[in-house]
């Protein structure tokens, strides 16, 4: 199957059609780059790519901030290869159908001066605003400013967006978190290891020139990318040379990231600086109302970029705002769907973002306005869904743990247990969710399910007498006691097809996880709605577990539409490590966990379903 958008008539127009009908009117003119000054005087490396080249003409400008490089300098006689392998996408979508497109390095990246004191840090965001104002002043703007990317990128349109600059009329984020410590480094209040170490080789091969280091990161490899392009003005090299020279001061994502411990950590020597200063939610308030957005995303998108992604459409209040979920990983590189027919996507994902911004910068008539603002794909069905809202509508149906390492339907009276030792050494593999997030490339996600799975603390249900589609957050309400005070709980939901091609194959459907000093719930605030368990993950929260005493861990998975066909079995997994991306939990003390079933203590997973679709 594929992720084609005629699959399941979710679409008035399908922005396939869309785009065929958009035809390429113009040629992409040679970039124009220059050093633009900020307010503090810090000089921005700044490309412009114009429509046949022409000044004398007025566009509206598609931005894209990237610390990424927004080019590269190529060396003598690279024939062929492609200088900006970060933005080509953008380039080659939007300036052959009218629009300028404007690439920023942003402030301690690429030829651009300064140094990086922060992930996203509020000066950086002050930057943005200075750039707008810039773009209005040139003759060949219309004064429209819309912006996009994957990311960093797509957070970054967020904080231009709150910047309240007036031409800002429209973003599209996307992959991009909203809550950056916990859609991104902490989900479950769990450090990802894994990201801190690799993000921090990726920034120190980009901002410190390292060639060899980039080697590892494919999308950066070819050995025909030399440094980051000077600027016009720079003939000889020397203004970016200068400027890599202050790259060497940047932050570190190891040293920095481990400061926030708790979401409301502060840095020792800056009490005002918590996680929340680099995140778009705390933002909200100063993101116009008539901005338009649309967030995109994928069932297989990091840790929590769906998270984000959902709770940004449910939170802003904006009278123009779409959500769009397919069955992809981050930055929709595969279709992660296990019964695809091929592994790049078939979703022209920018052919829709340039509907959107056609609509919303360019006034065109596009047919979006009759389109539902929600589309998701469900997996297993592979078709598309449309709604009015998120989430759709949906019932909520239990299966509880019971003797036997079973699910079942109806609690059980009789309260018992199972128990475990949590195995330091277990882990999740790779070619899993967390390896596209830290740059790696993944292609068949979790395809070796079945031996993993084996090895985990599991429960499962009879086979499903029909079938049934889930859309939105499972979540696992856990009895739990543990011999140590804190405990990482892993938990991963799969289907177990009766008859599928290869005999029985155990499918990953999706996992949450949850550290279990953060188990206290609390109401999400105005500006972070979500439809699953929310916590402040605070310090003051934070609880040691009282040994051998039970508490309830209630907390999501990640979100996923996803139907079980008739026939299979669901299984719910419990792990207390995954040594493959998360930080260990207790150091060096591997607890007993104790799981309760029945009675008053009765844990249970809880789907939302929609409704029923036959056999």
């Amino acid at each position: 199957m594929a992720d084609r958008d005629d699959l399941g008539g979710a679409w008035k127009v399908p922005p396939s059609r869309y785009l065929a009908g958009r035809p390429v009117e113009h040629a992409v003119g040679a970039p124009i780059s220059q050093y633009v000054a900020m307010e503090d005087g810090c000089r921005l490396a700044v490309d412009v790519l114009l429509p046949d080249g022409d000044r004398s003409r007025r566009w509206p400008t598609v931005l894209i901030l990237t610390p990424y490089i927004r080019r590269f300098e190529l060396a003598p006689g690279a024939e062929g290869v492609e200088p900006s392998p970060n933005t080509w996408r953008y380039r080659d979508m939007f300036v052959p159908r009218g629009y300028a497109l404007v690439v920023v390095d942003a402030r301690g990246t690429g030829a651009s001066f300064g140094t990086r004191d922060s992930f996203r840090s509020p000066r950086e965001r002050a930057d943005y605003r200075d750039i707008a104002d810039w773009i209005v002043a040139q003759q060949w703007s219309d004064g429209r400013i819309g912006a996009t990317g994957i990311s960093y990128l797509g957070a970054a349109c967020d904080f231009l967006a709150s910047t309240g600059h007036k031409a800002v009329k429209a973003i599209a984020p996307l992959f991009a978190v909203w809550d950056t410590w916990t859609d991104n480094y902490y989900p479950g209040g769990m450090l990802i290891k894994r990201l801190a170490l690799v993000y921090d080789e990726l920034m120190l091969a980009l901002d410190h020139d390292k060639r060899e280091l980039r080697q590892q990161f494919s999308y950066f490899a070819n050995p025909a990318l030399l440094g980051p392009q000077p600027v016009d003005e720079d003939r000889d090299g020397s203004l970016a040379r200068e400027a890599v020279k202050g790259h060497l001061a940047n932050f570190r994502m190891p040293d920095f990231i481990t400061e926030f411990k708790c979401r409301d950590d502060s840095l020792p020597y800056d009490p005002s600086f918590t996680s929340a200063s680099f995140s778009p939610y705390n933002y909200l308030d100063e993101i116009p109302q008539d901005v338009a957005v649309y967030a995109v995303s994928g069932w297989m998108d990091g840790a929590g970029y769906a998270n984000g992604t959902l709770s940004r459409f449910m939170t802003l209040p904006n009278a123009e705002r779409r959500v769009l979920l397919g069955p992809w990983d981050h930055g929709a590189r595969v279709n992660a769907s296990p019964w695809r027919a091929r592994q790049e996507p078939e979703f022209p994902v920018l052919g829709e973002i340039l509907r959107f911004f056609d609509q919303n910068l360019a006034g065109r008539e596009t047919g979006l306005a009759a389109e539902q603002p929600v589309h998701y794909f469900a997996v297993h069905a592979e078709e598309w869904r449309a709604a009015e809202d998120w989430p759709p509508p949906v019932q909520t149906r239990q299966f509880f743990t019971a003797p036997g390492r079973q699910l079942v339907a109806a609690r059980p009276n009789e309260p018992s247990s199972d128990s475990c030792v949590a195995d330091f050494t277990a882990g999740s593999g790779t070619q899993t969710r967390y390896e596209r997030i830290a740059g790696i490339d993944a292609t068949n996600y979790y395809a070796d399910w079945k031996e993993r799975d084996a090895k985990l603390f599991s429960f499962t249900t009879a086979p499903l007498e029909q079938a049934m589609e889930m859309a939105g957050h499972a979540v696992v309400s856990l009895w739990l006691a543990s011999s140590e005070p804190d405990a990482a709980v892993f938990a991963y939901l799969s289907e177990i097809e009766a008859d599928g091609p290869q005999g029985e194959q155990v499918r990953y459907v999706t996992e949450g996880v949850l550290r279990a000093i953060h188990r206290a719930e609390a109401p999400a605030p105005r500006t972070y709605r979500t439809t699953w368990p929310w916590r402040s993950f605070s310090r003051a929260a934070a609880k040691p577990m009282p040994p051998g005493e039970p508490q309830l861990l209630r907390f999501a998975l990640l979100p996923v539409a996803w139907k079980f066909a008739r026939g299979s079995r669901l299984r719910l997994s419990i792990a207390g490590a995954d040594a493959d991306h998360f930080v260990q939990t207790p150091h060096g003390r591997p607890p007993t966990l104790e799981i309760r079933s029945g009675g008053e203590q009765a844990s249970v997973l809880e789907l939302p379903i929609a409704q029923p679709i036959g056999r």
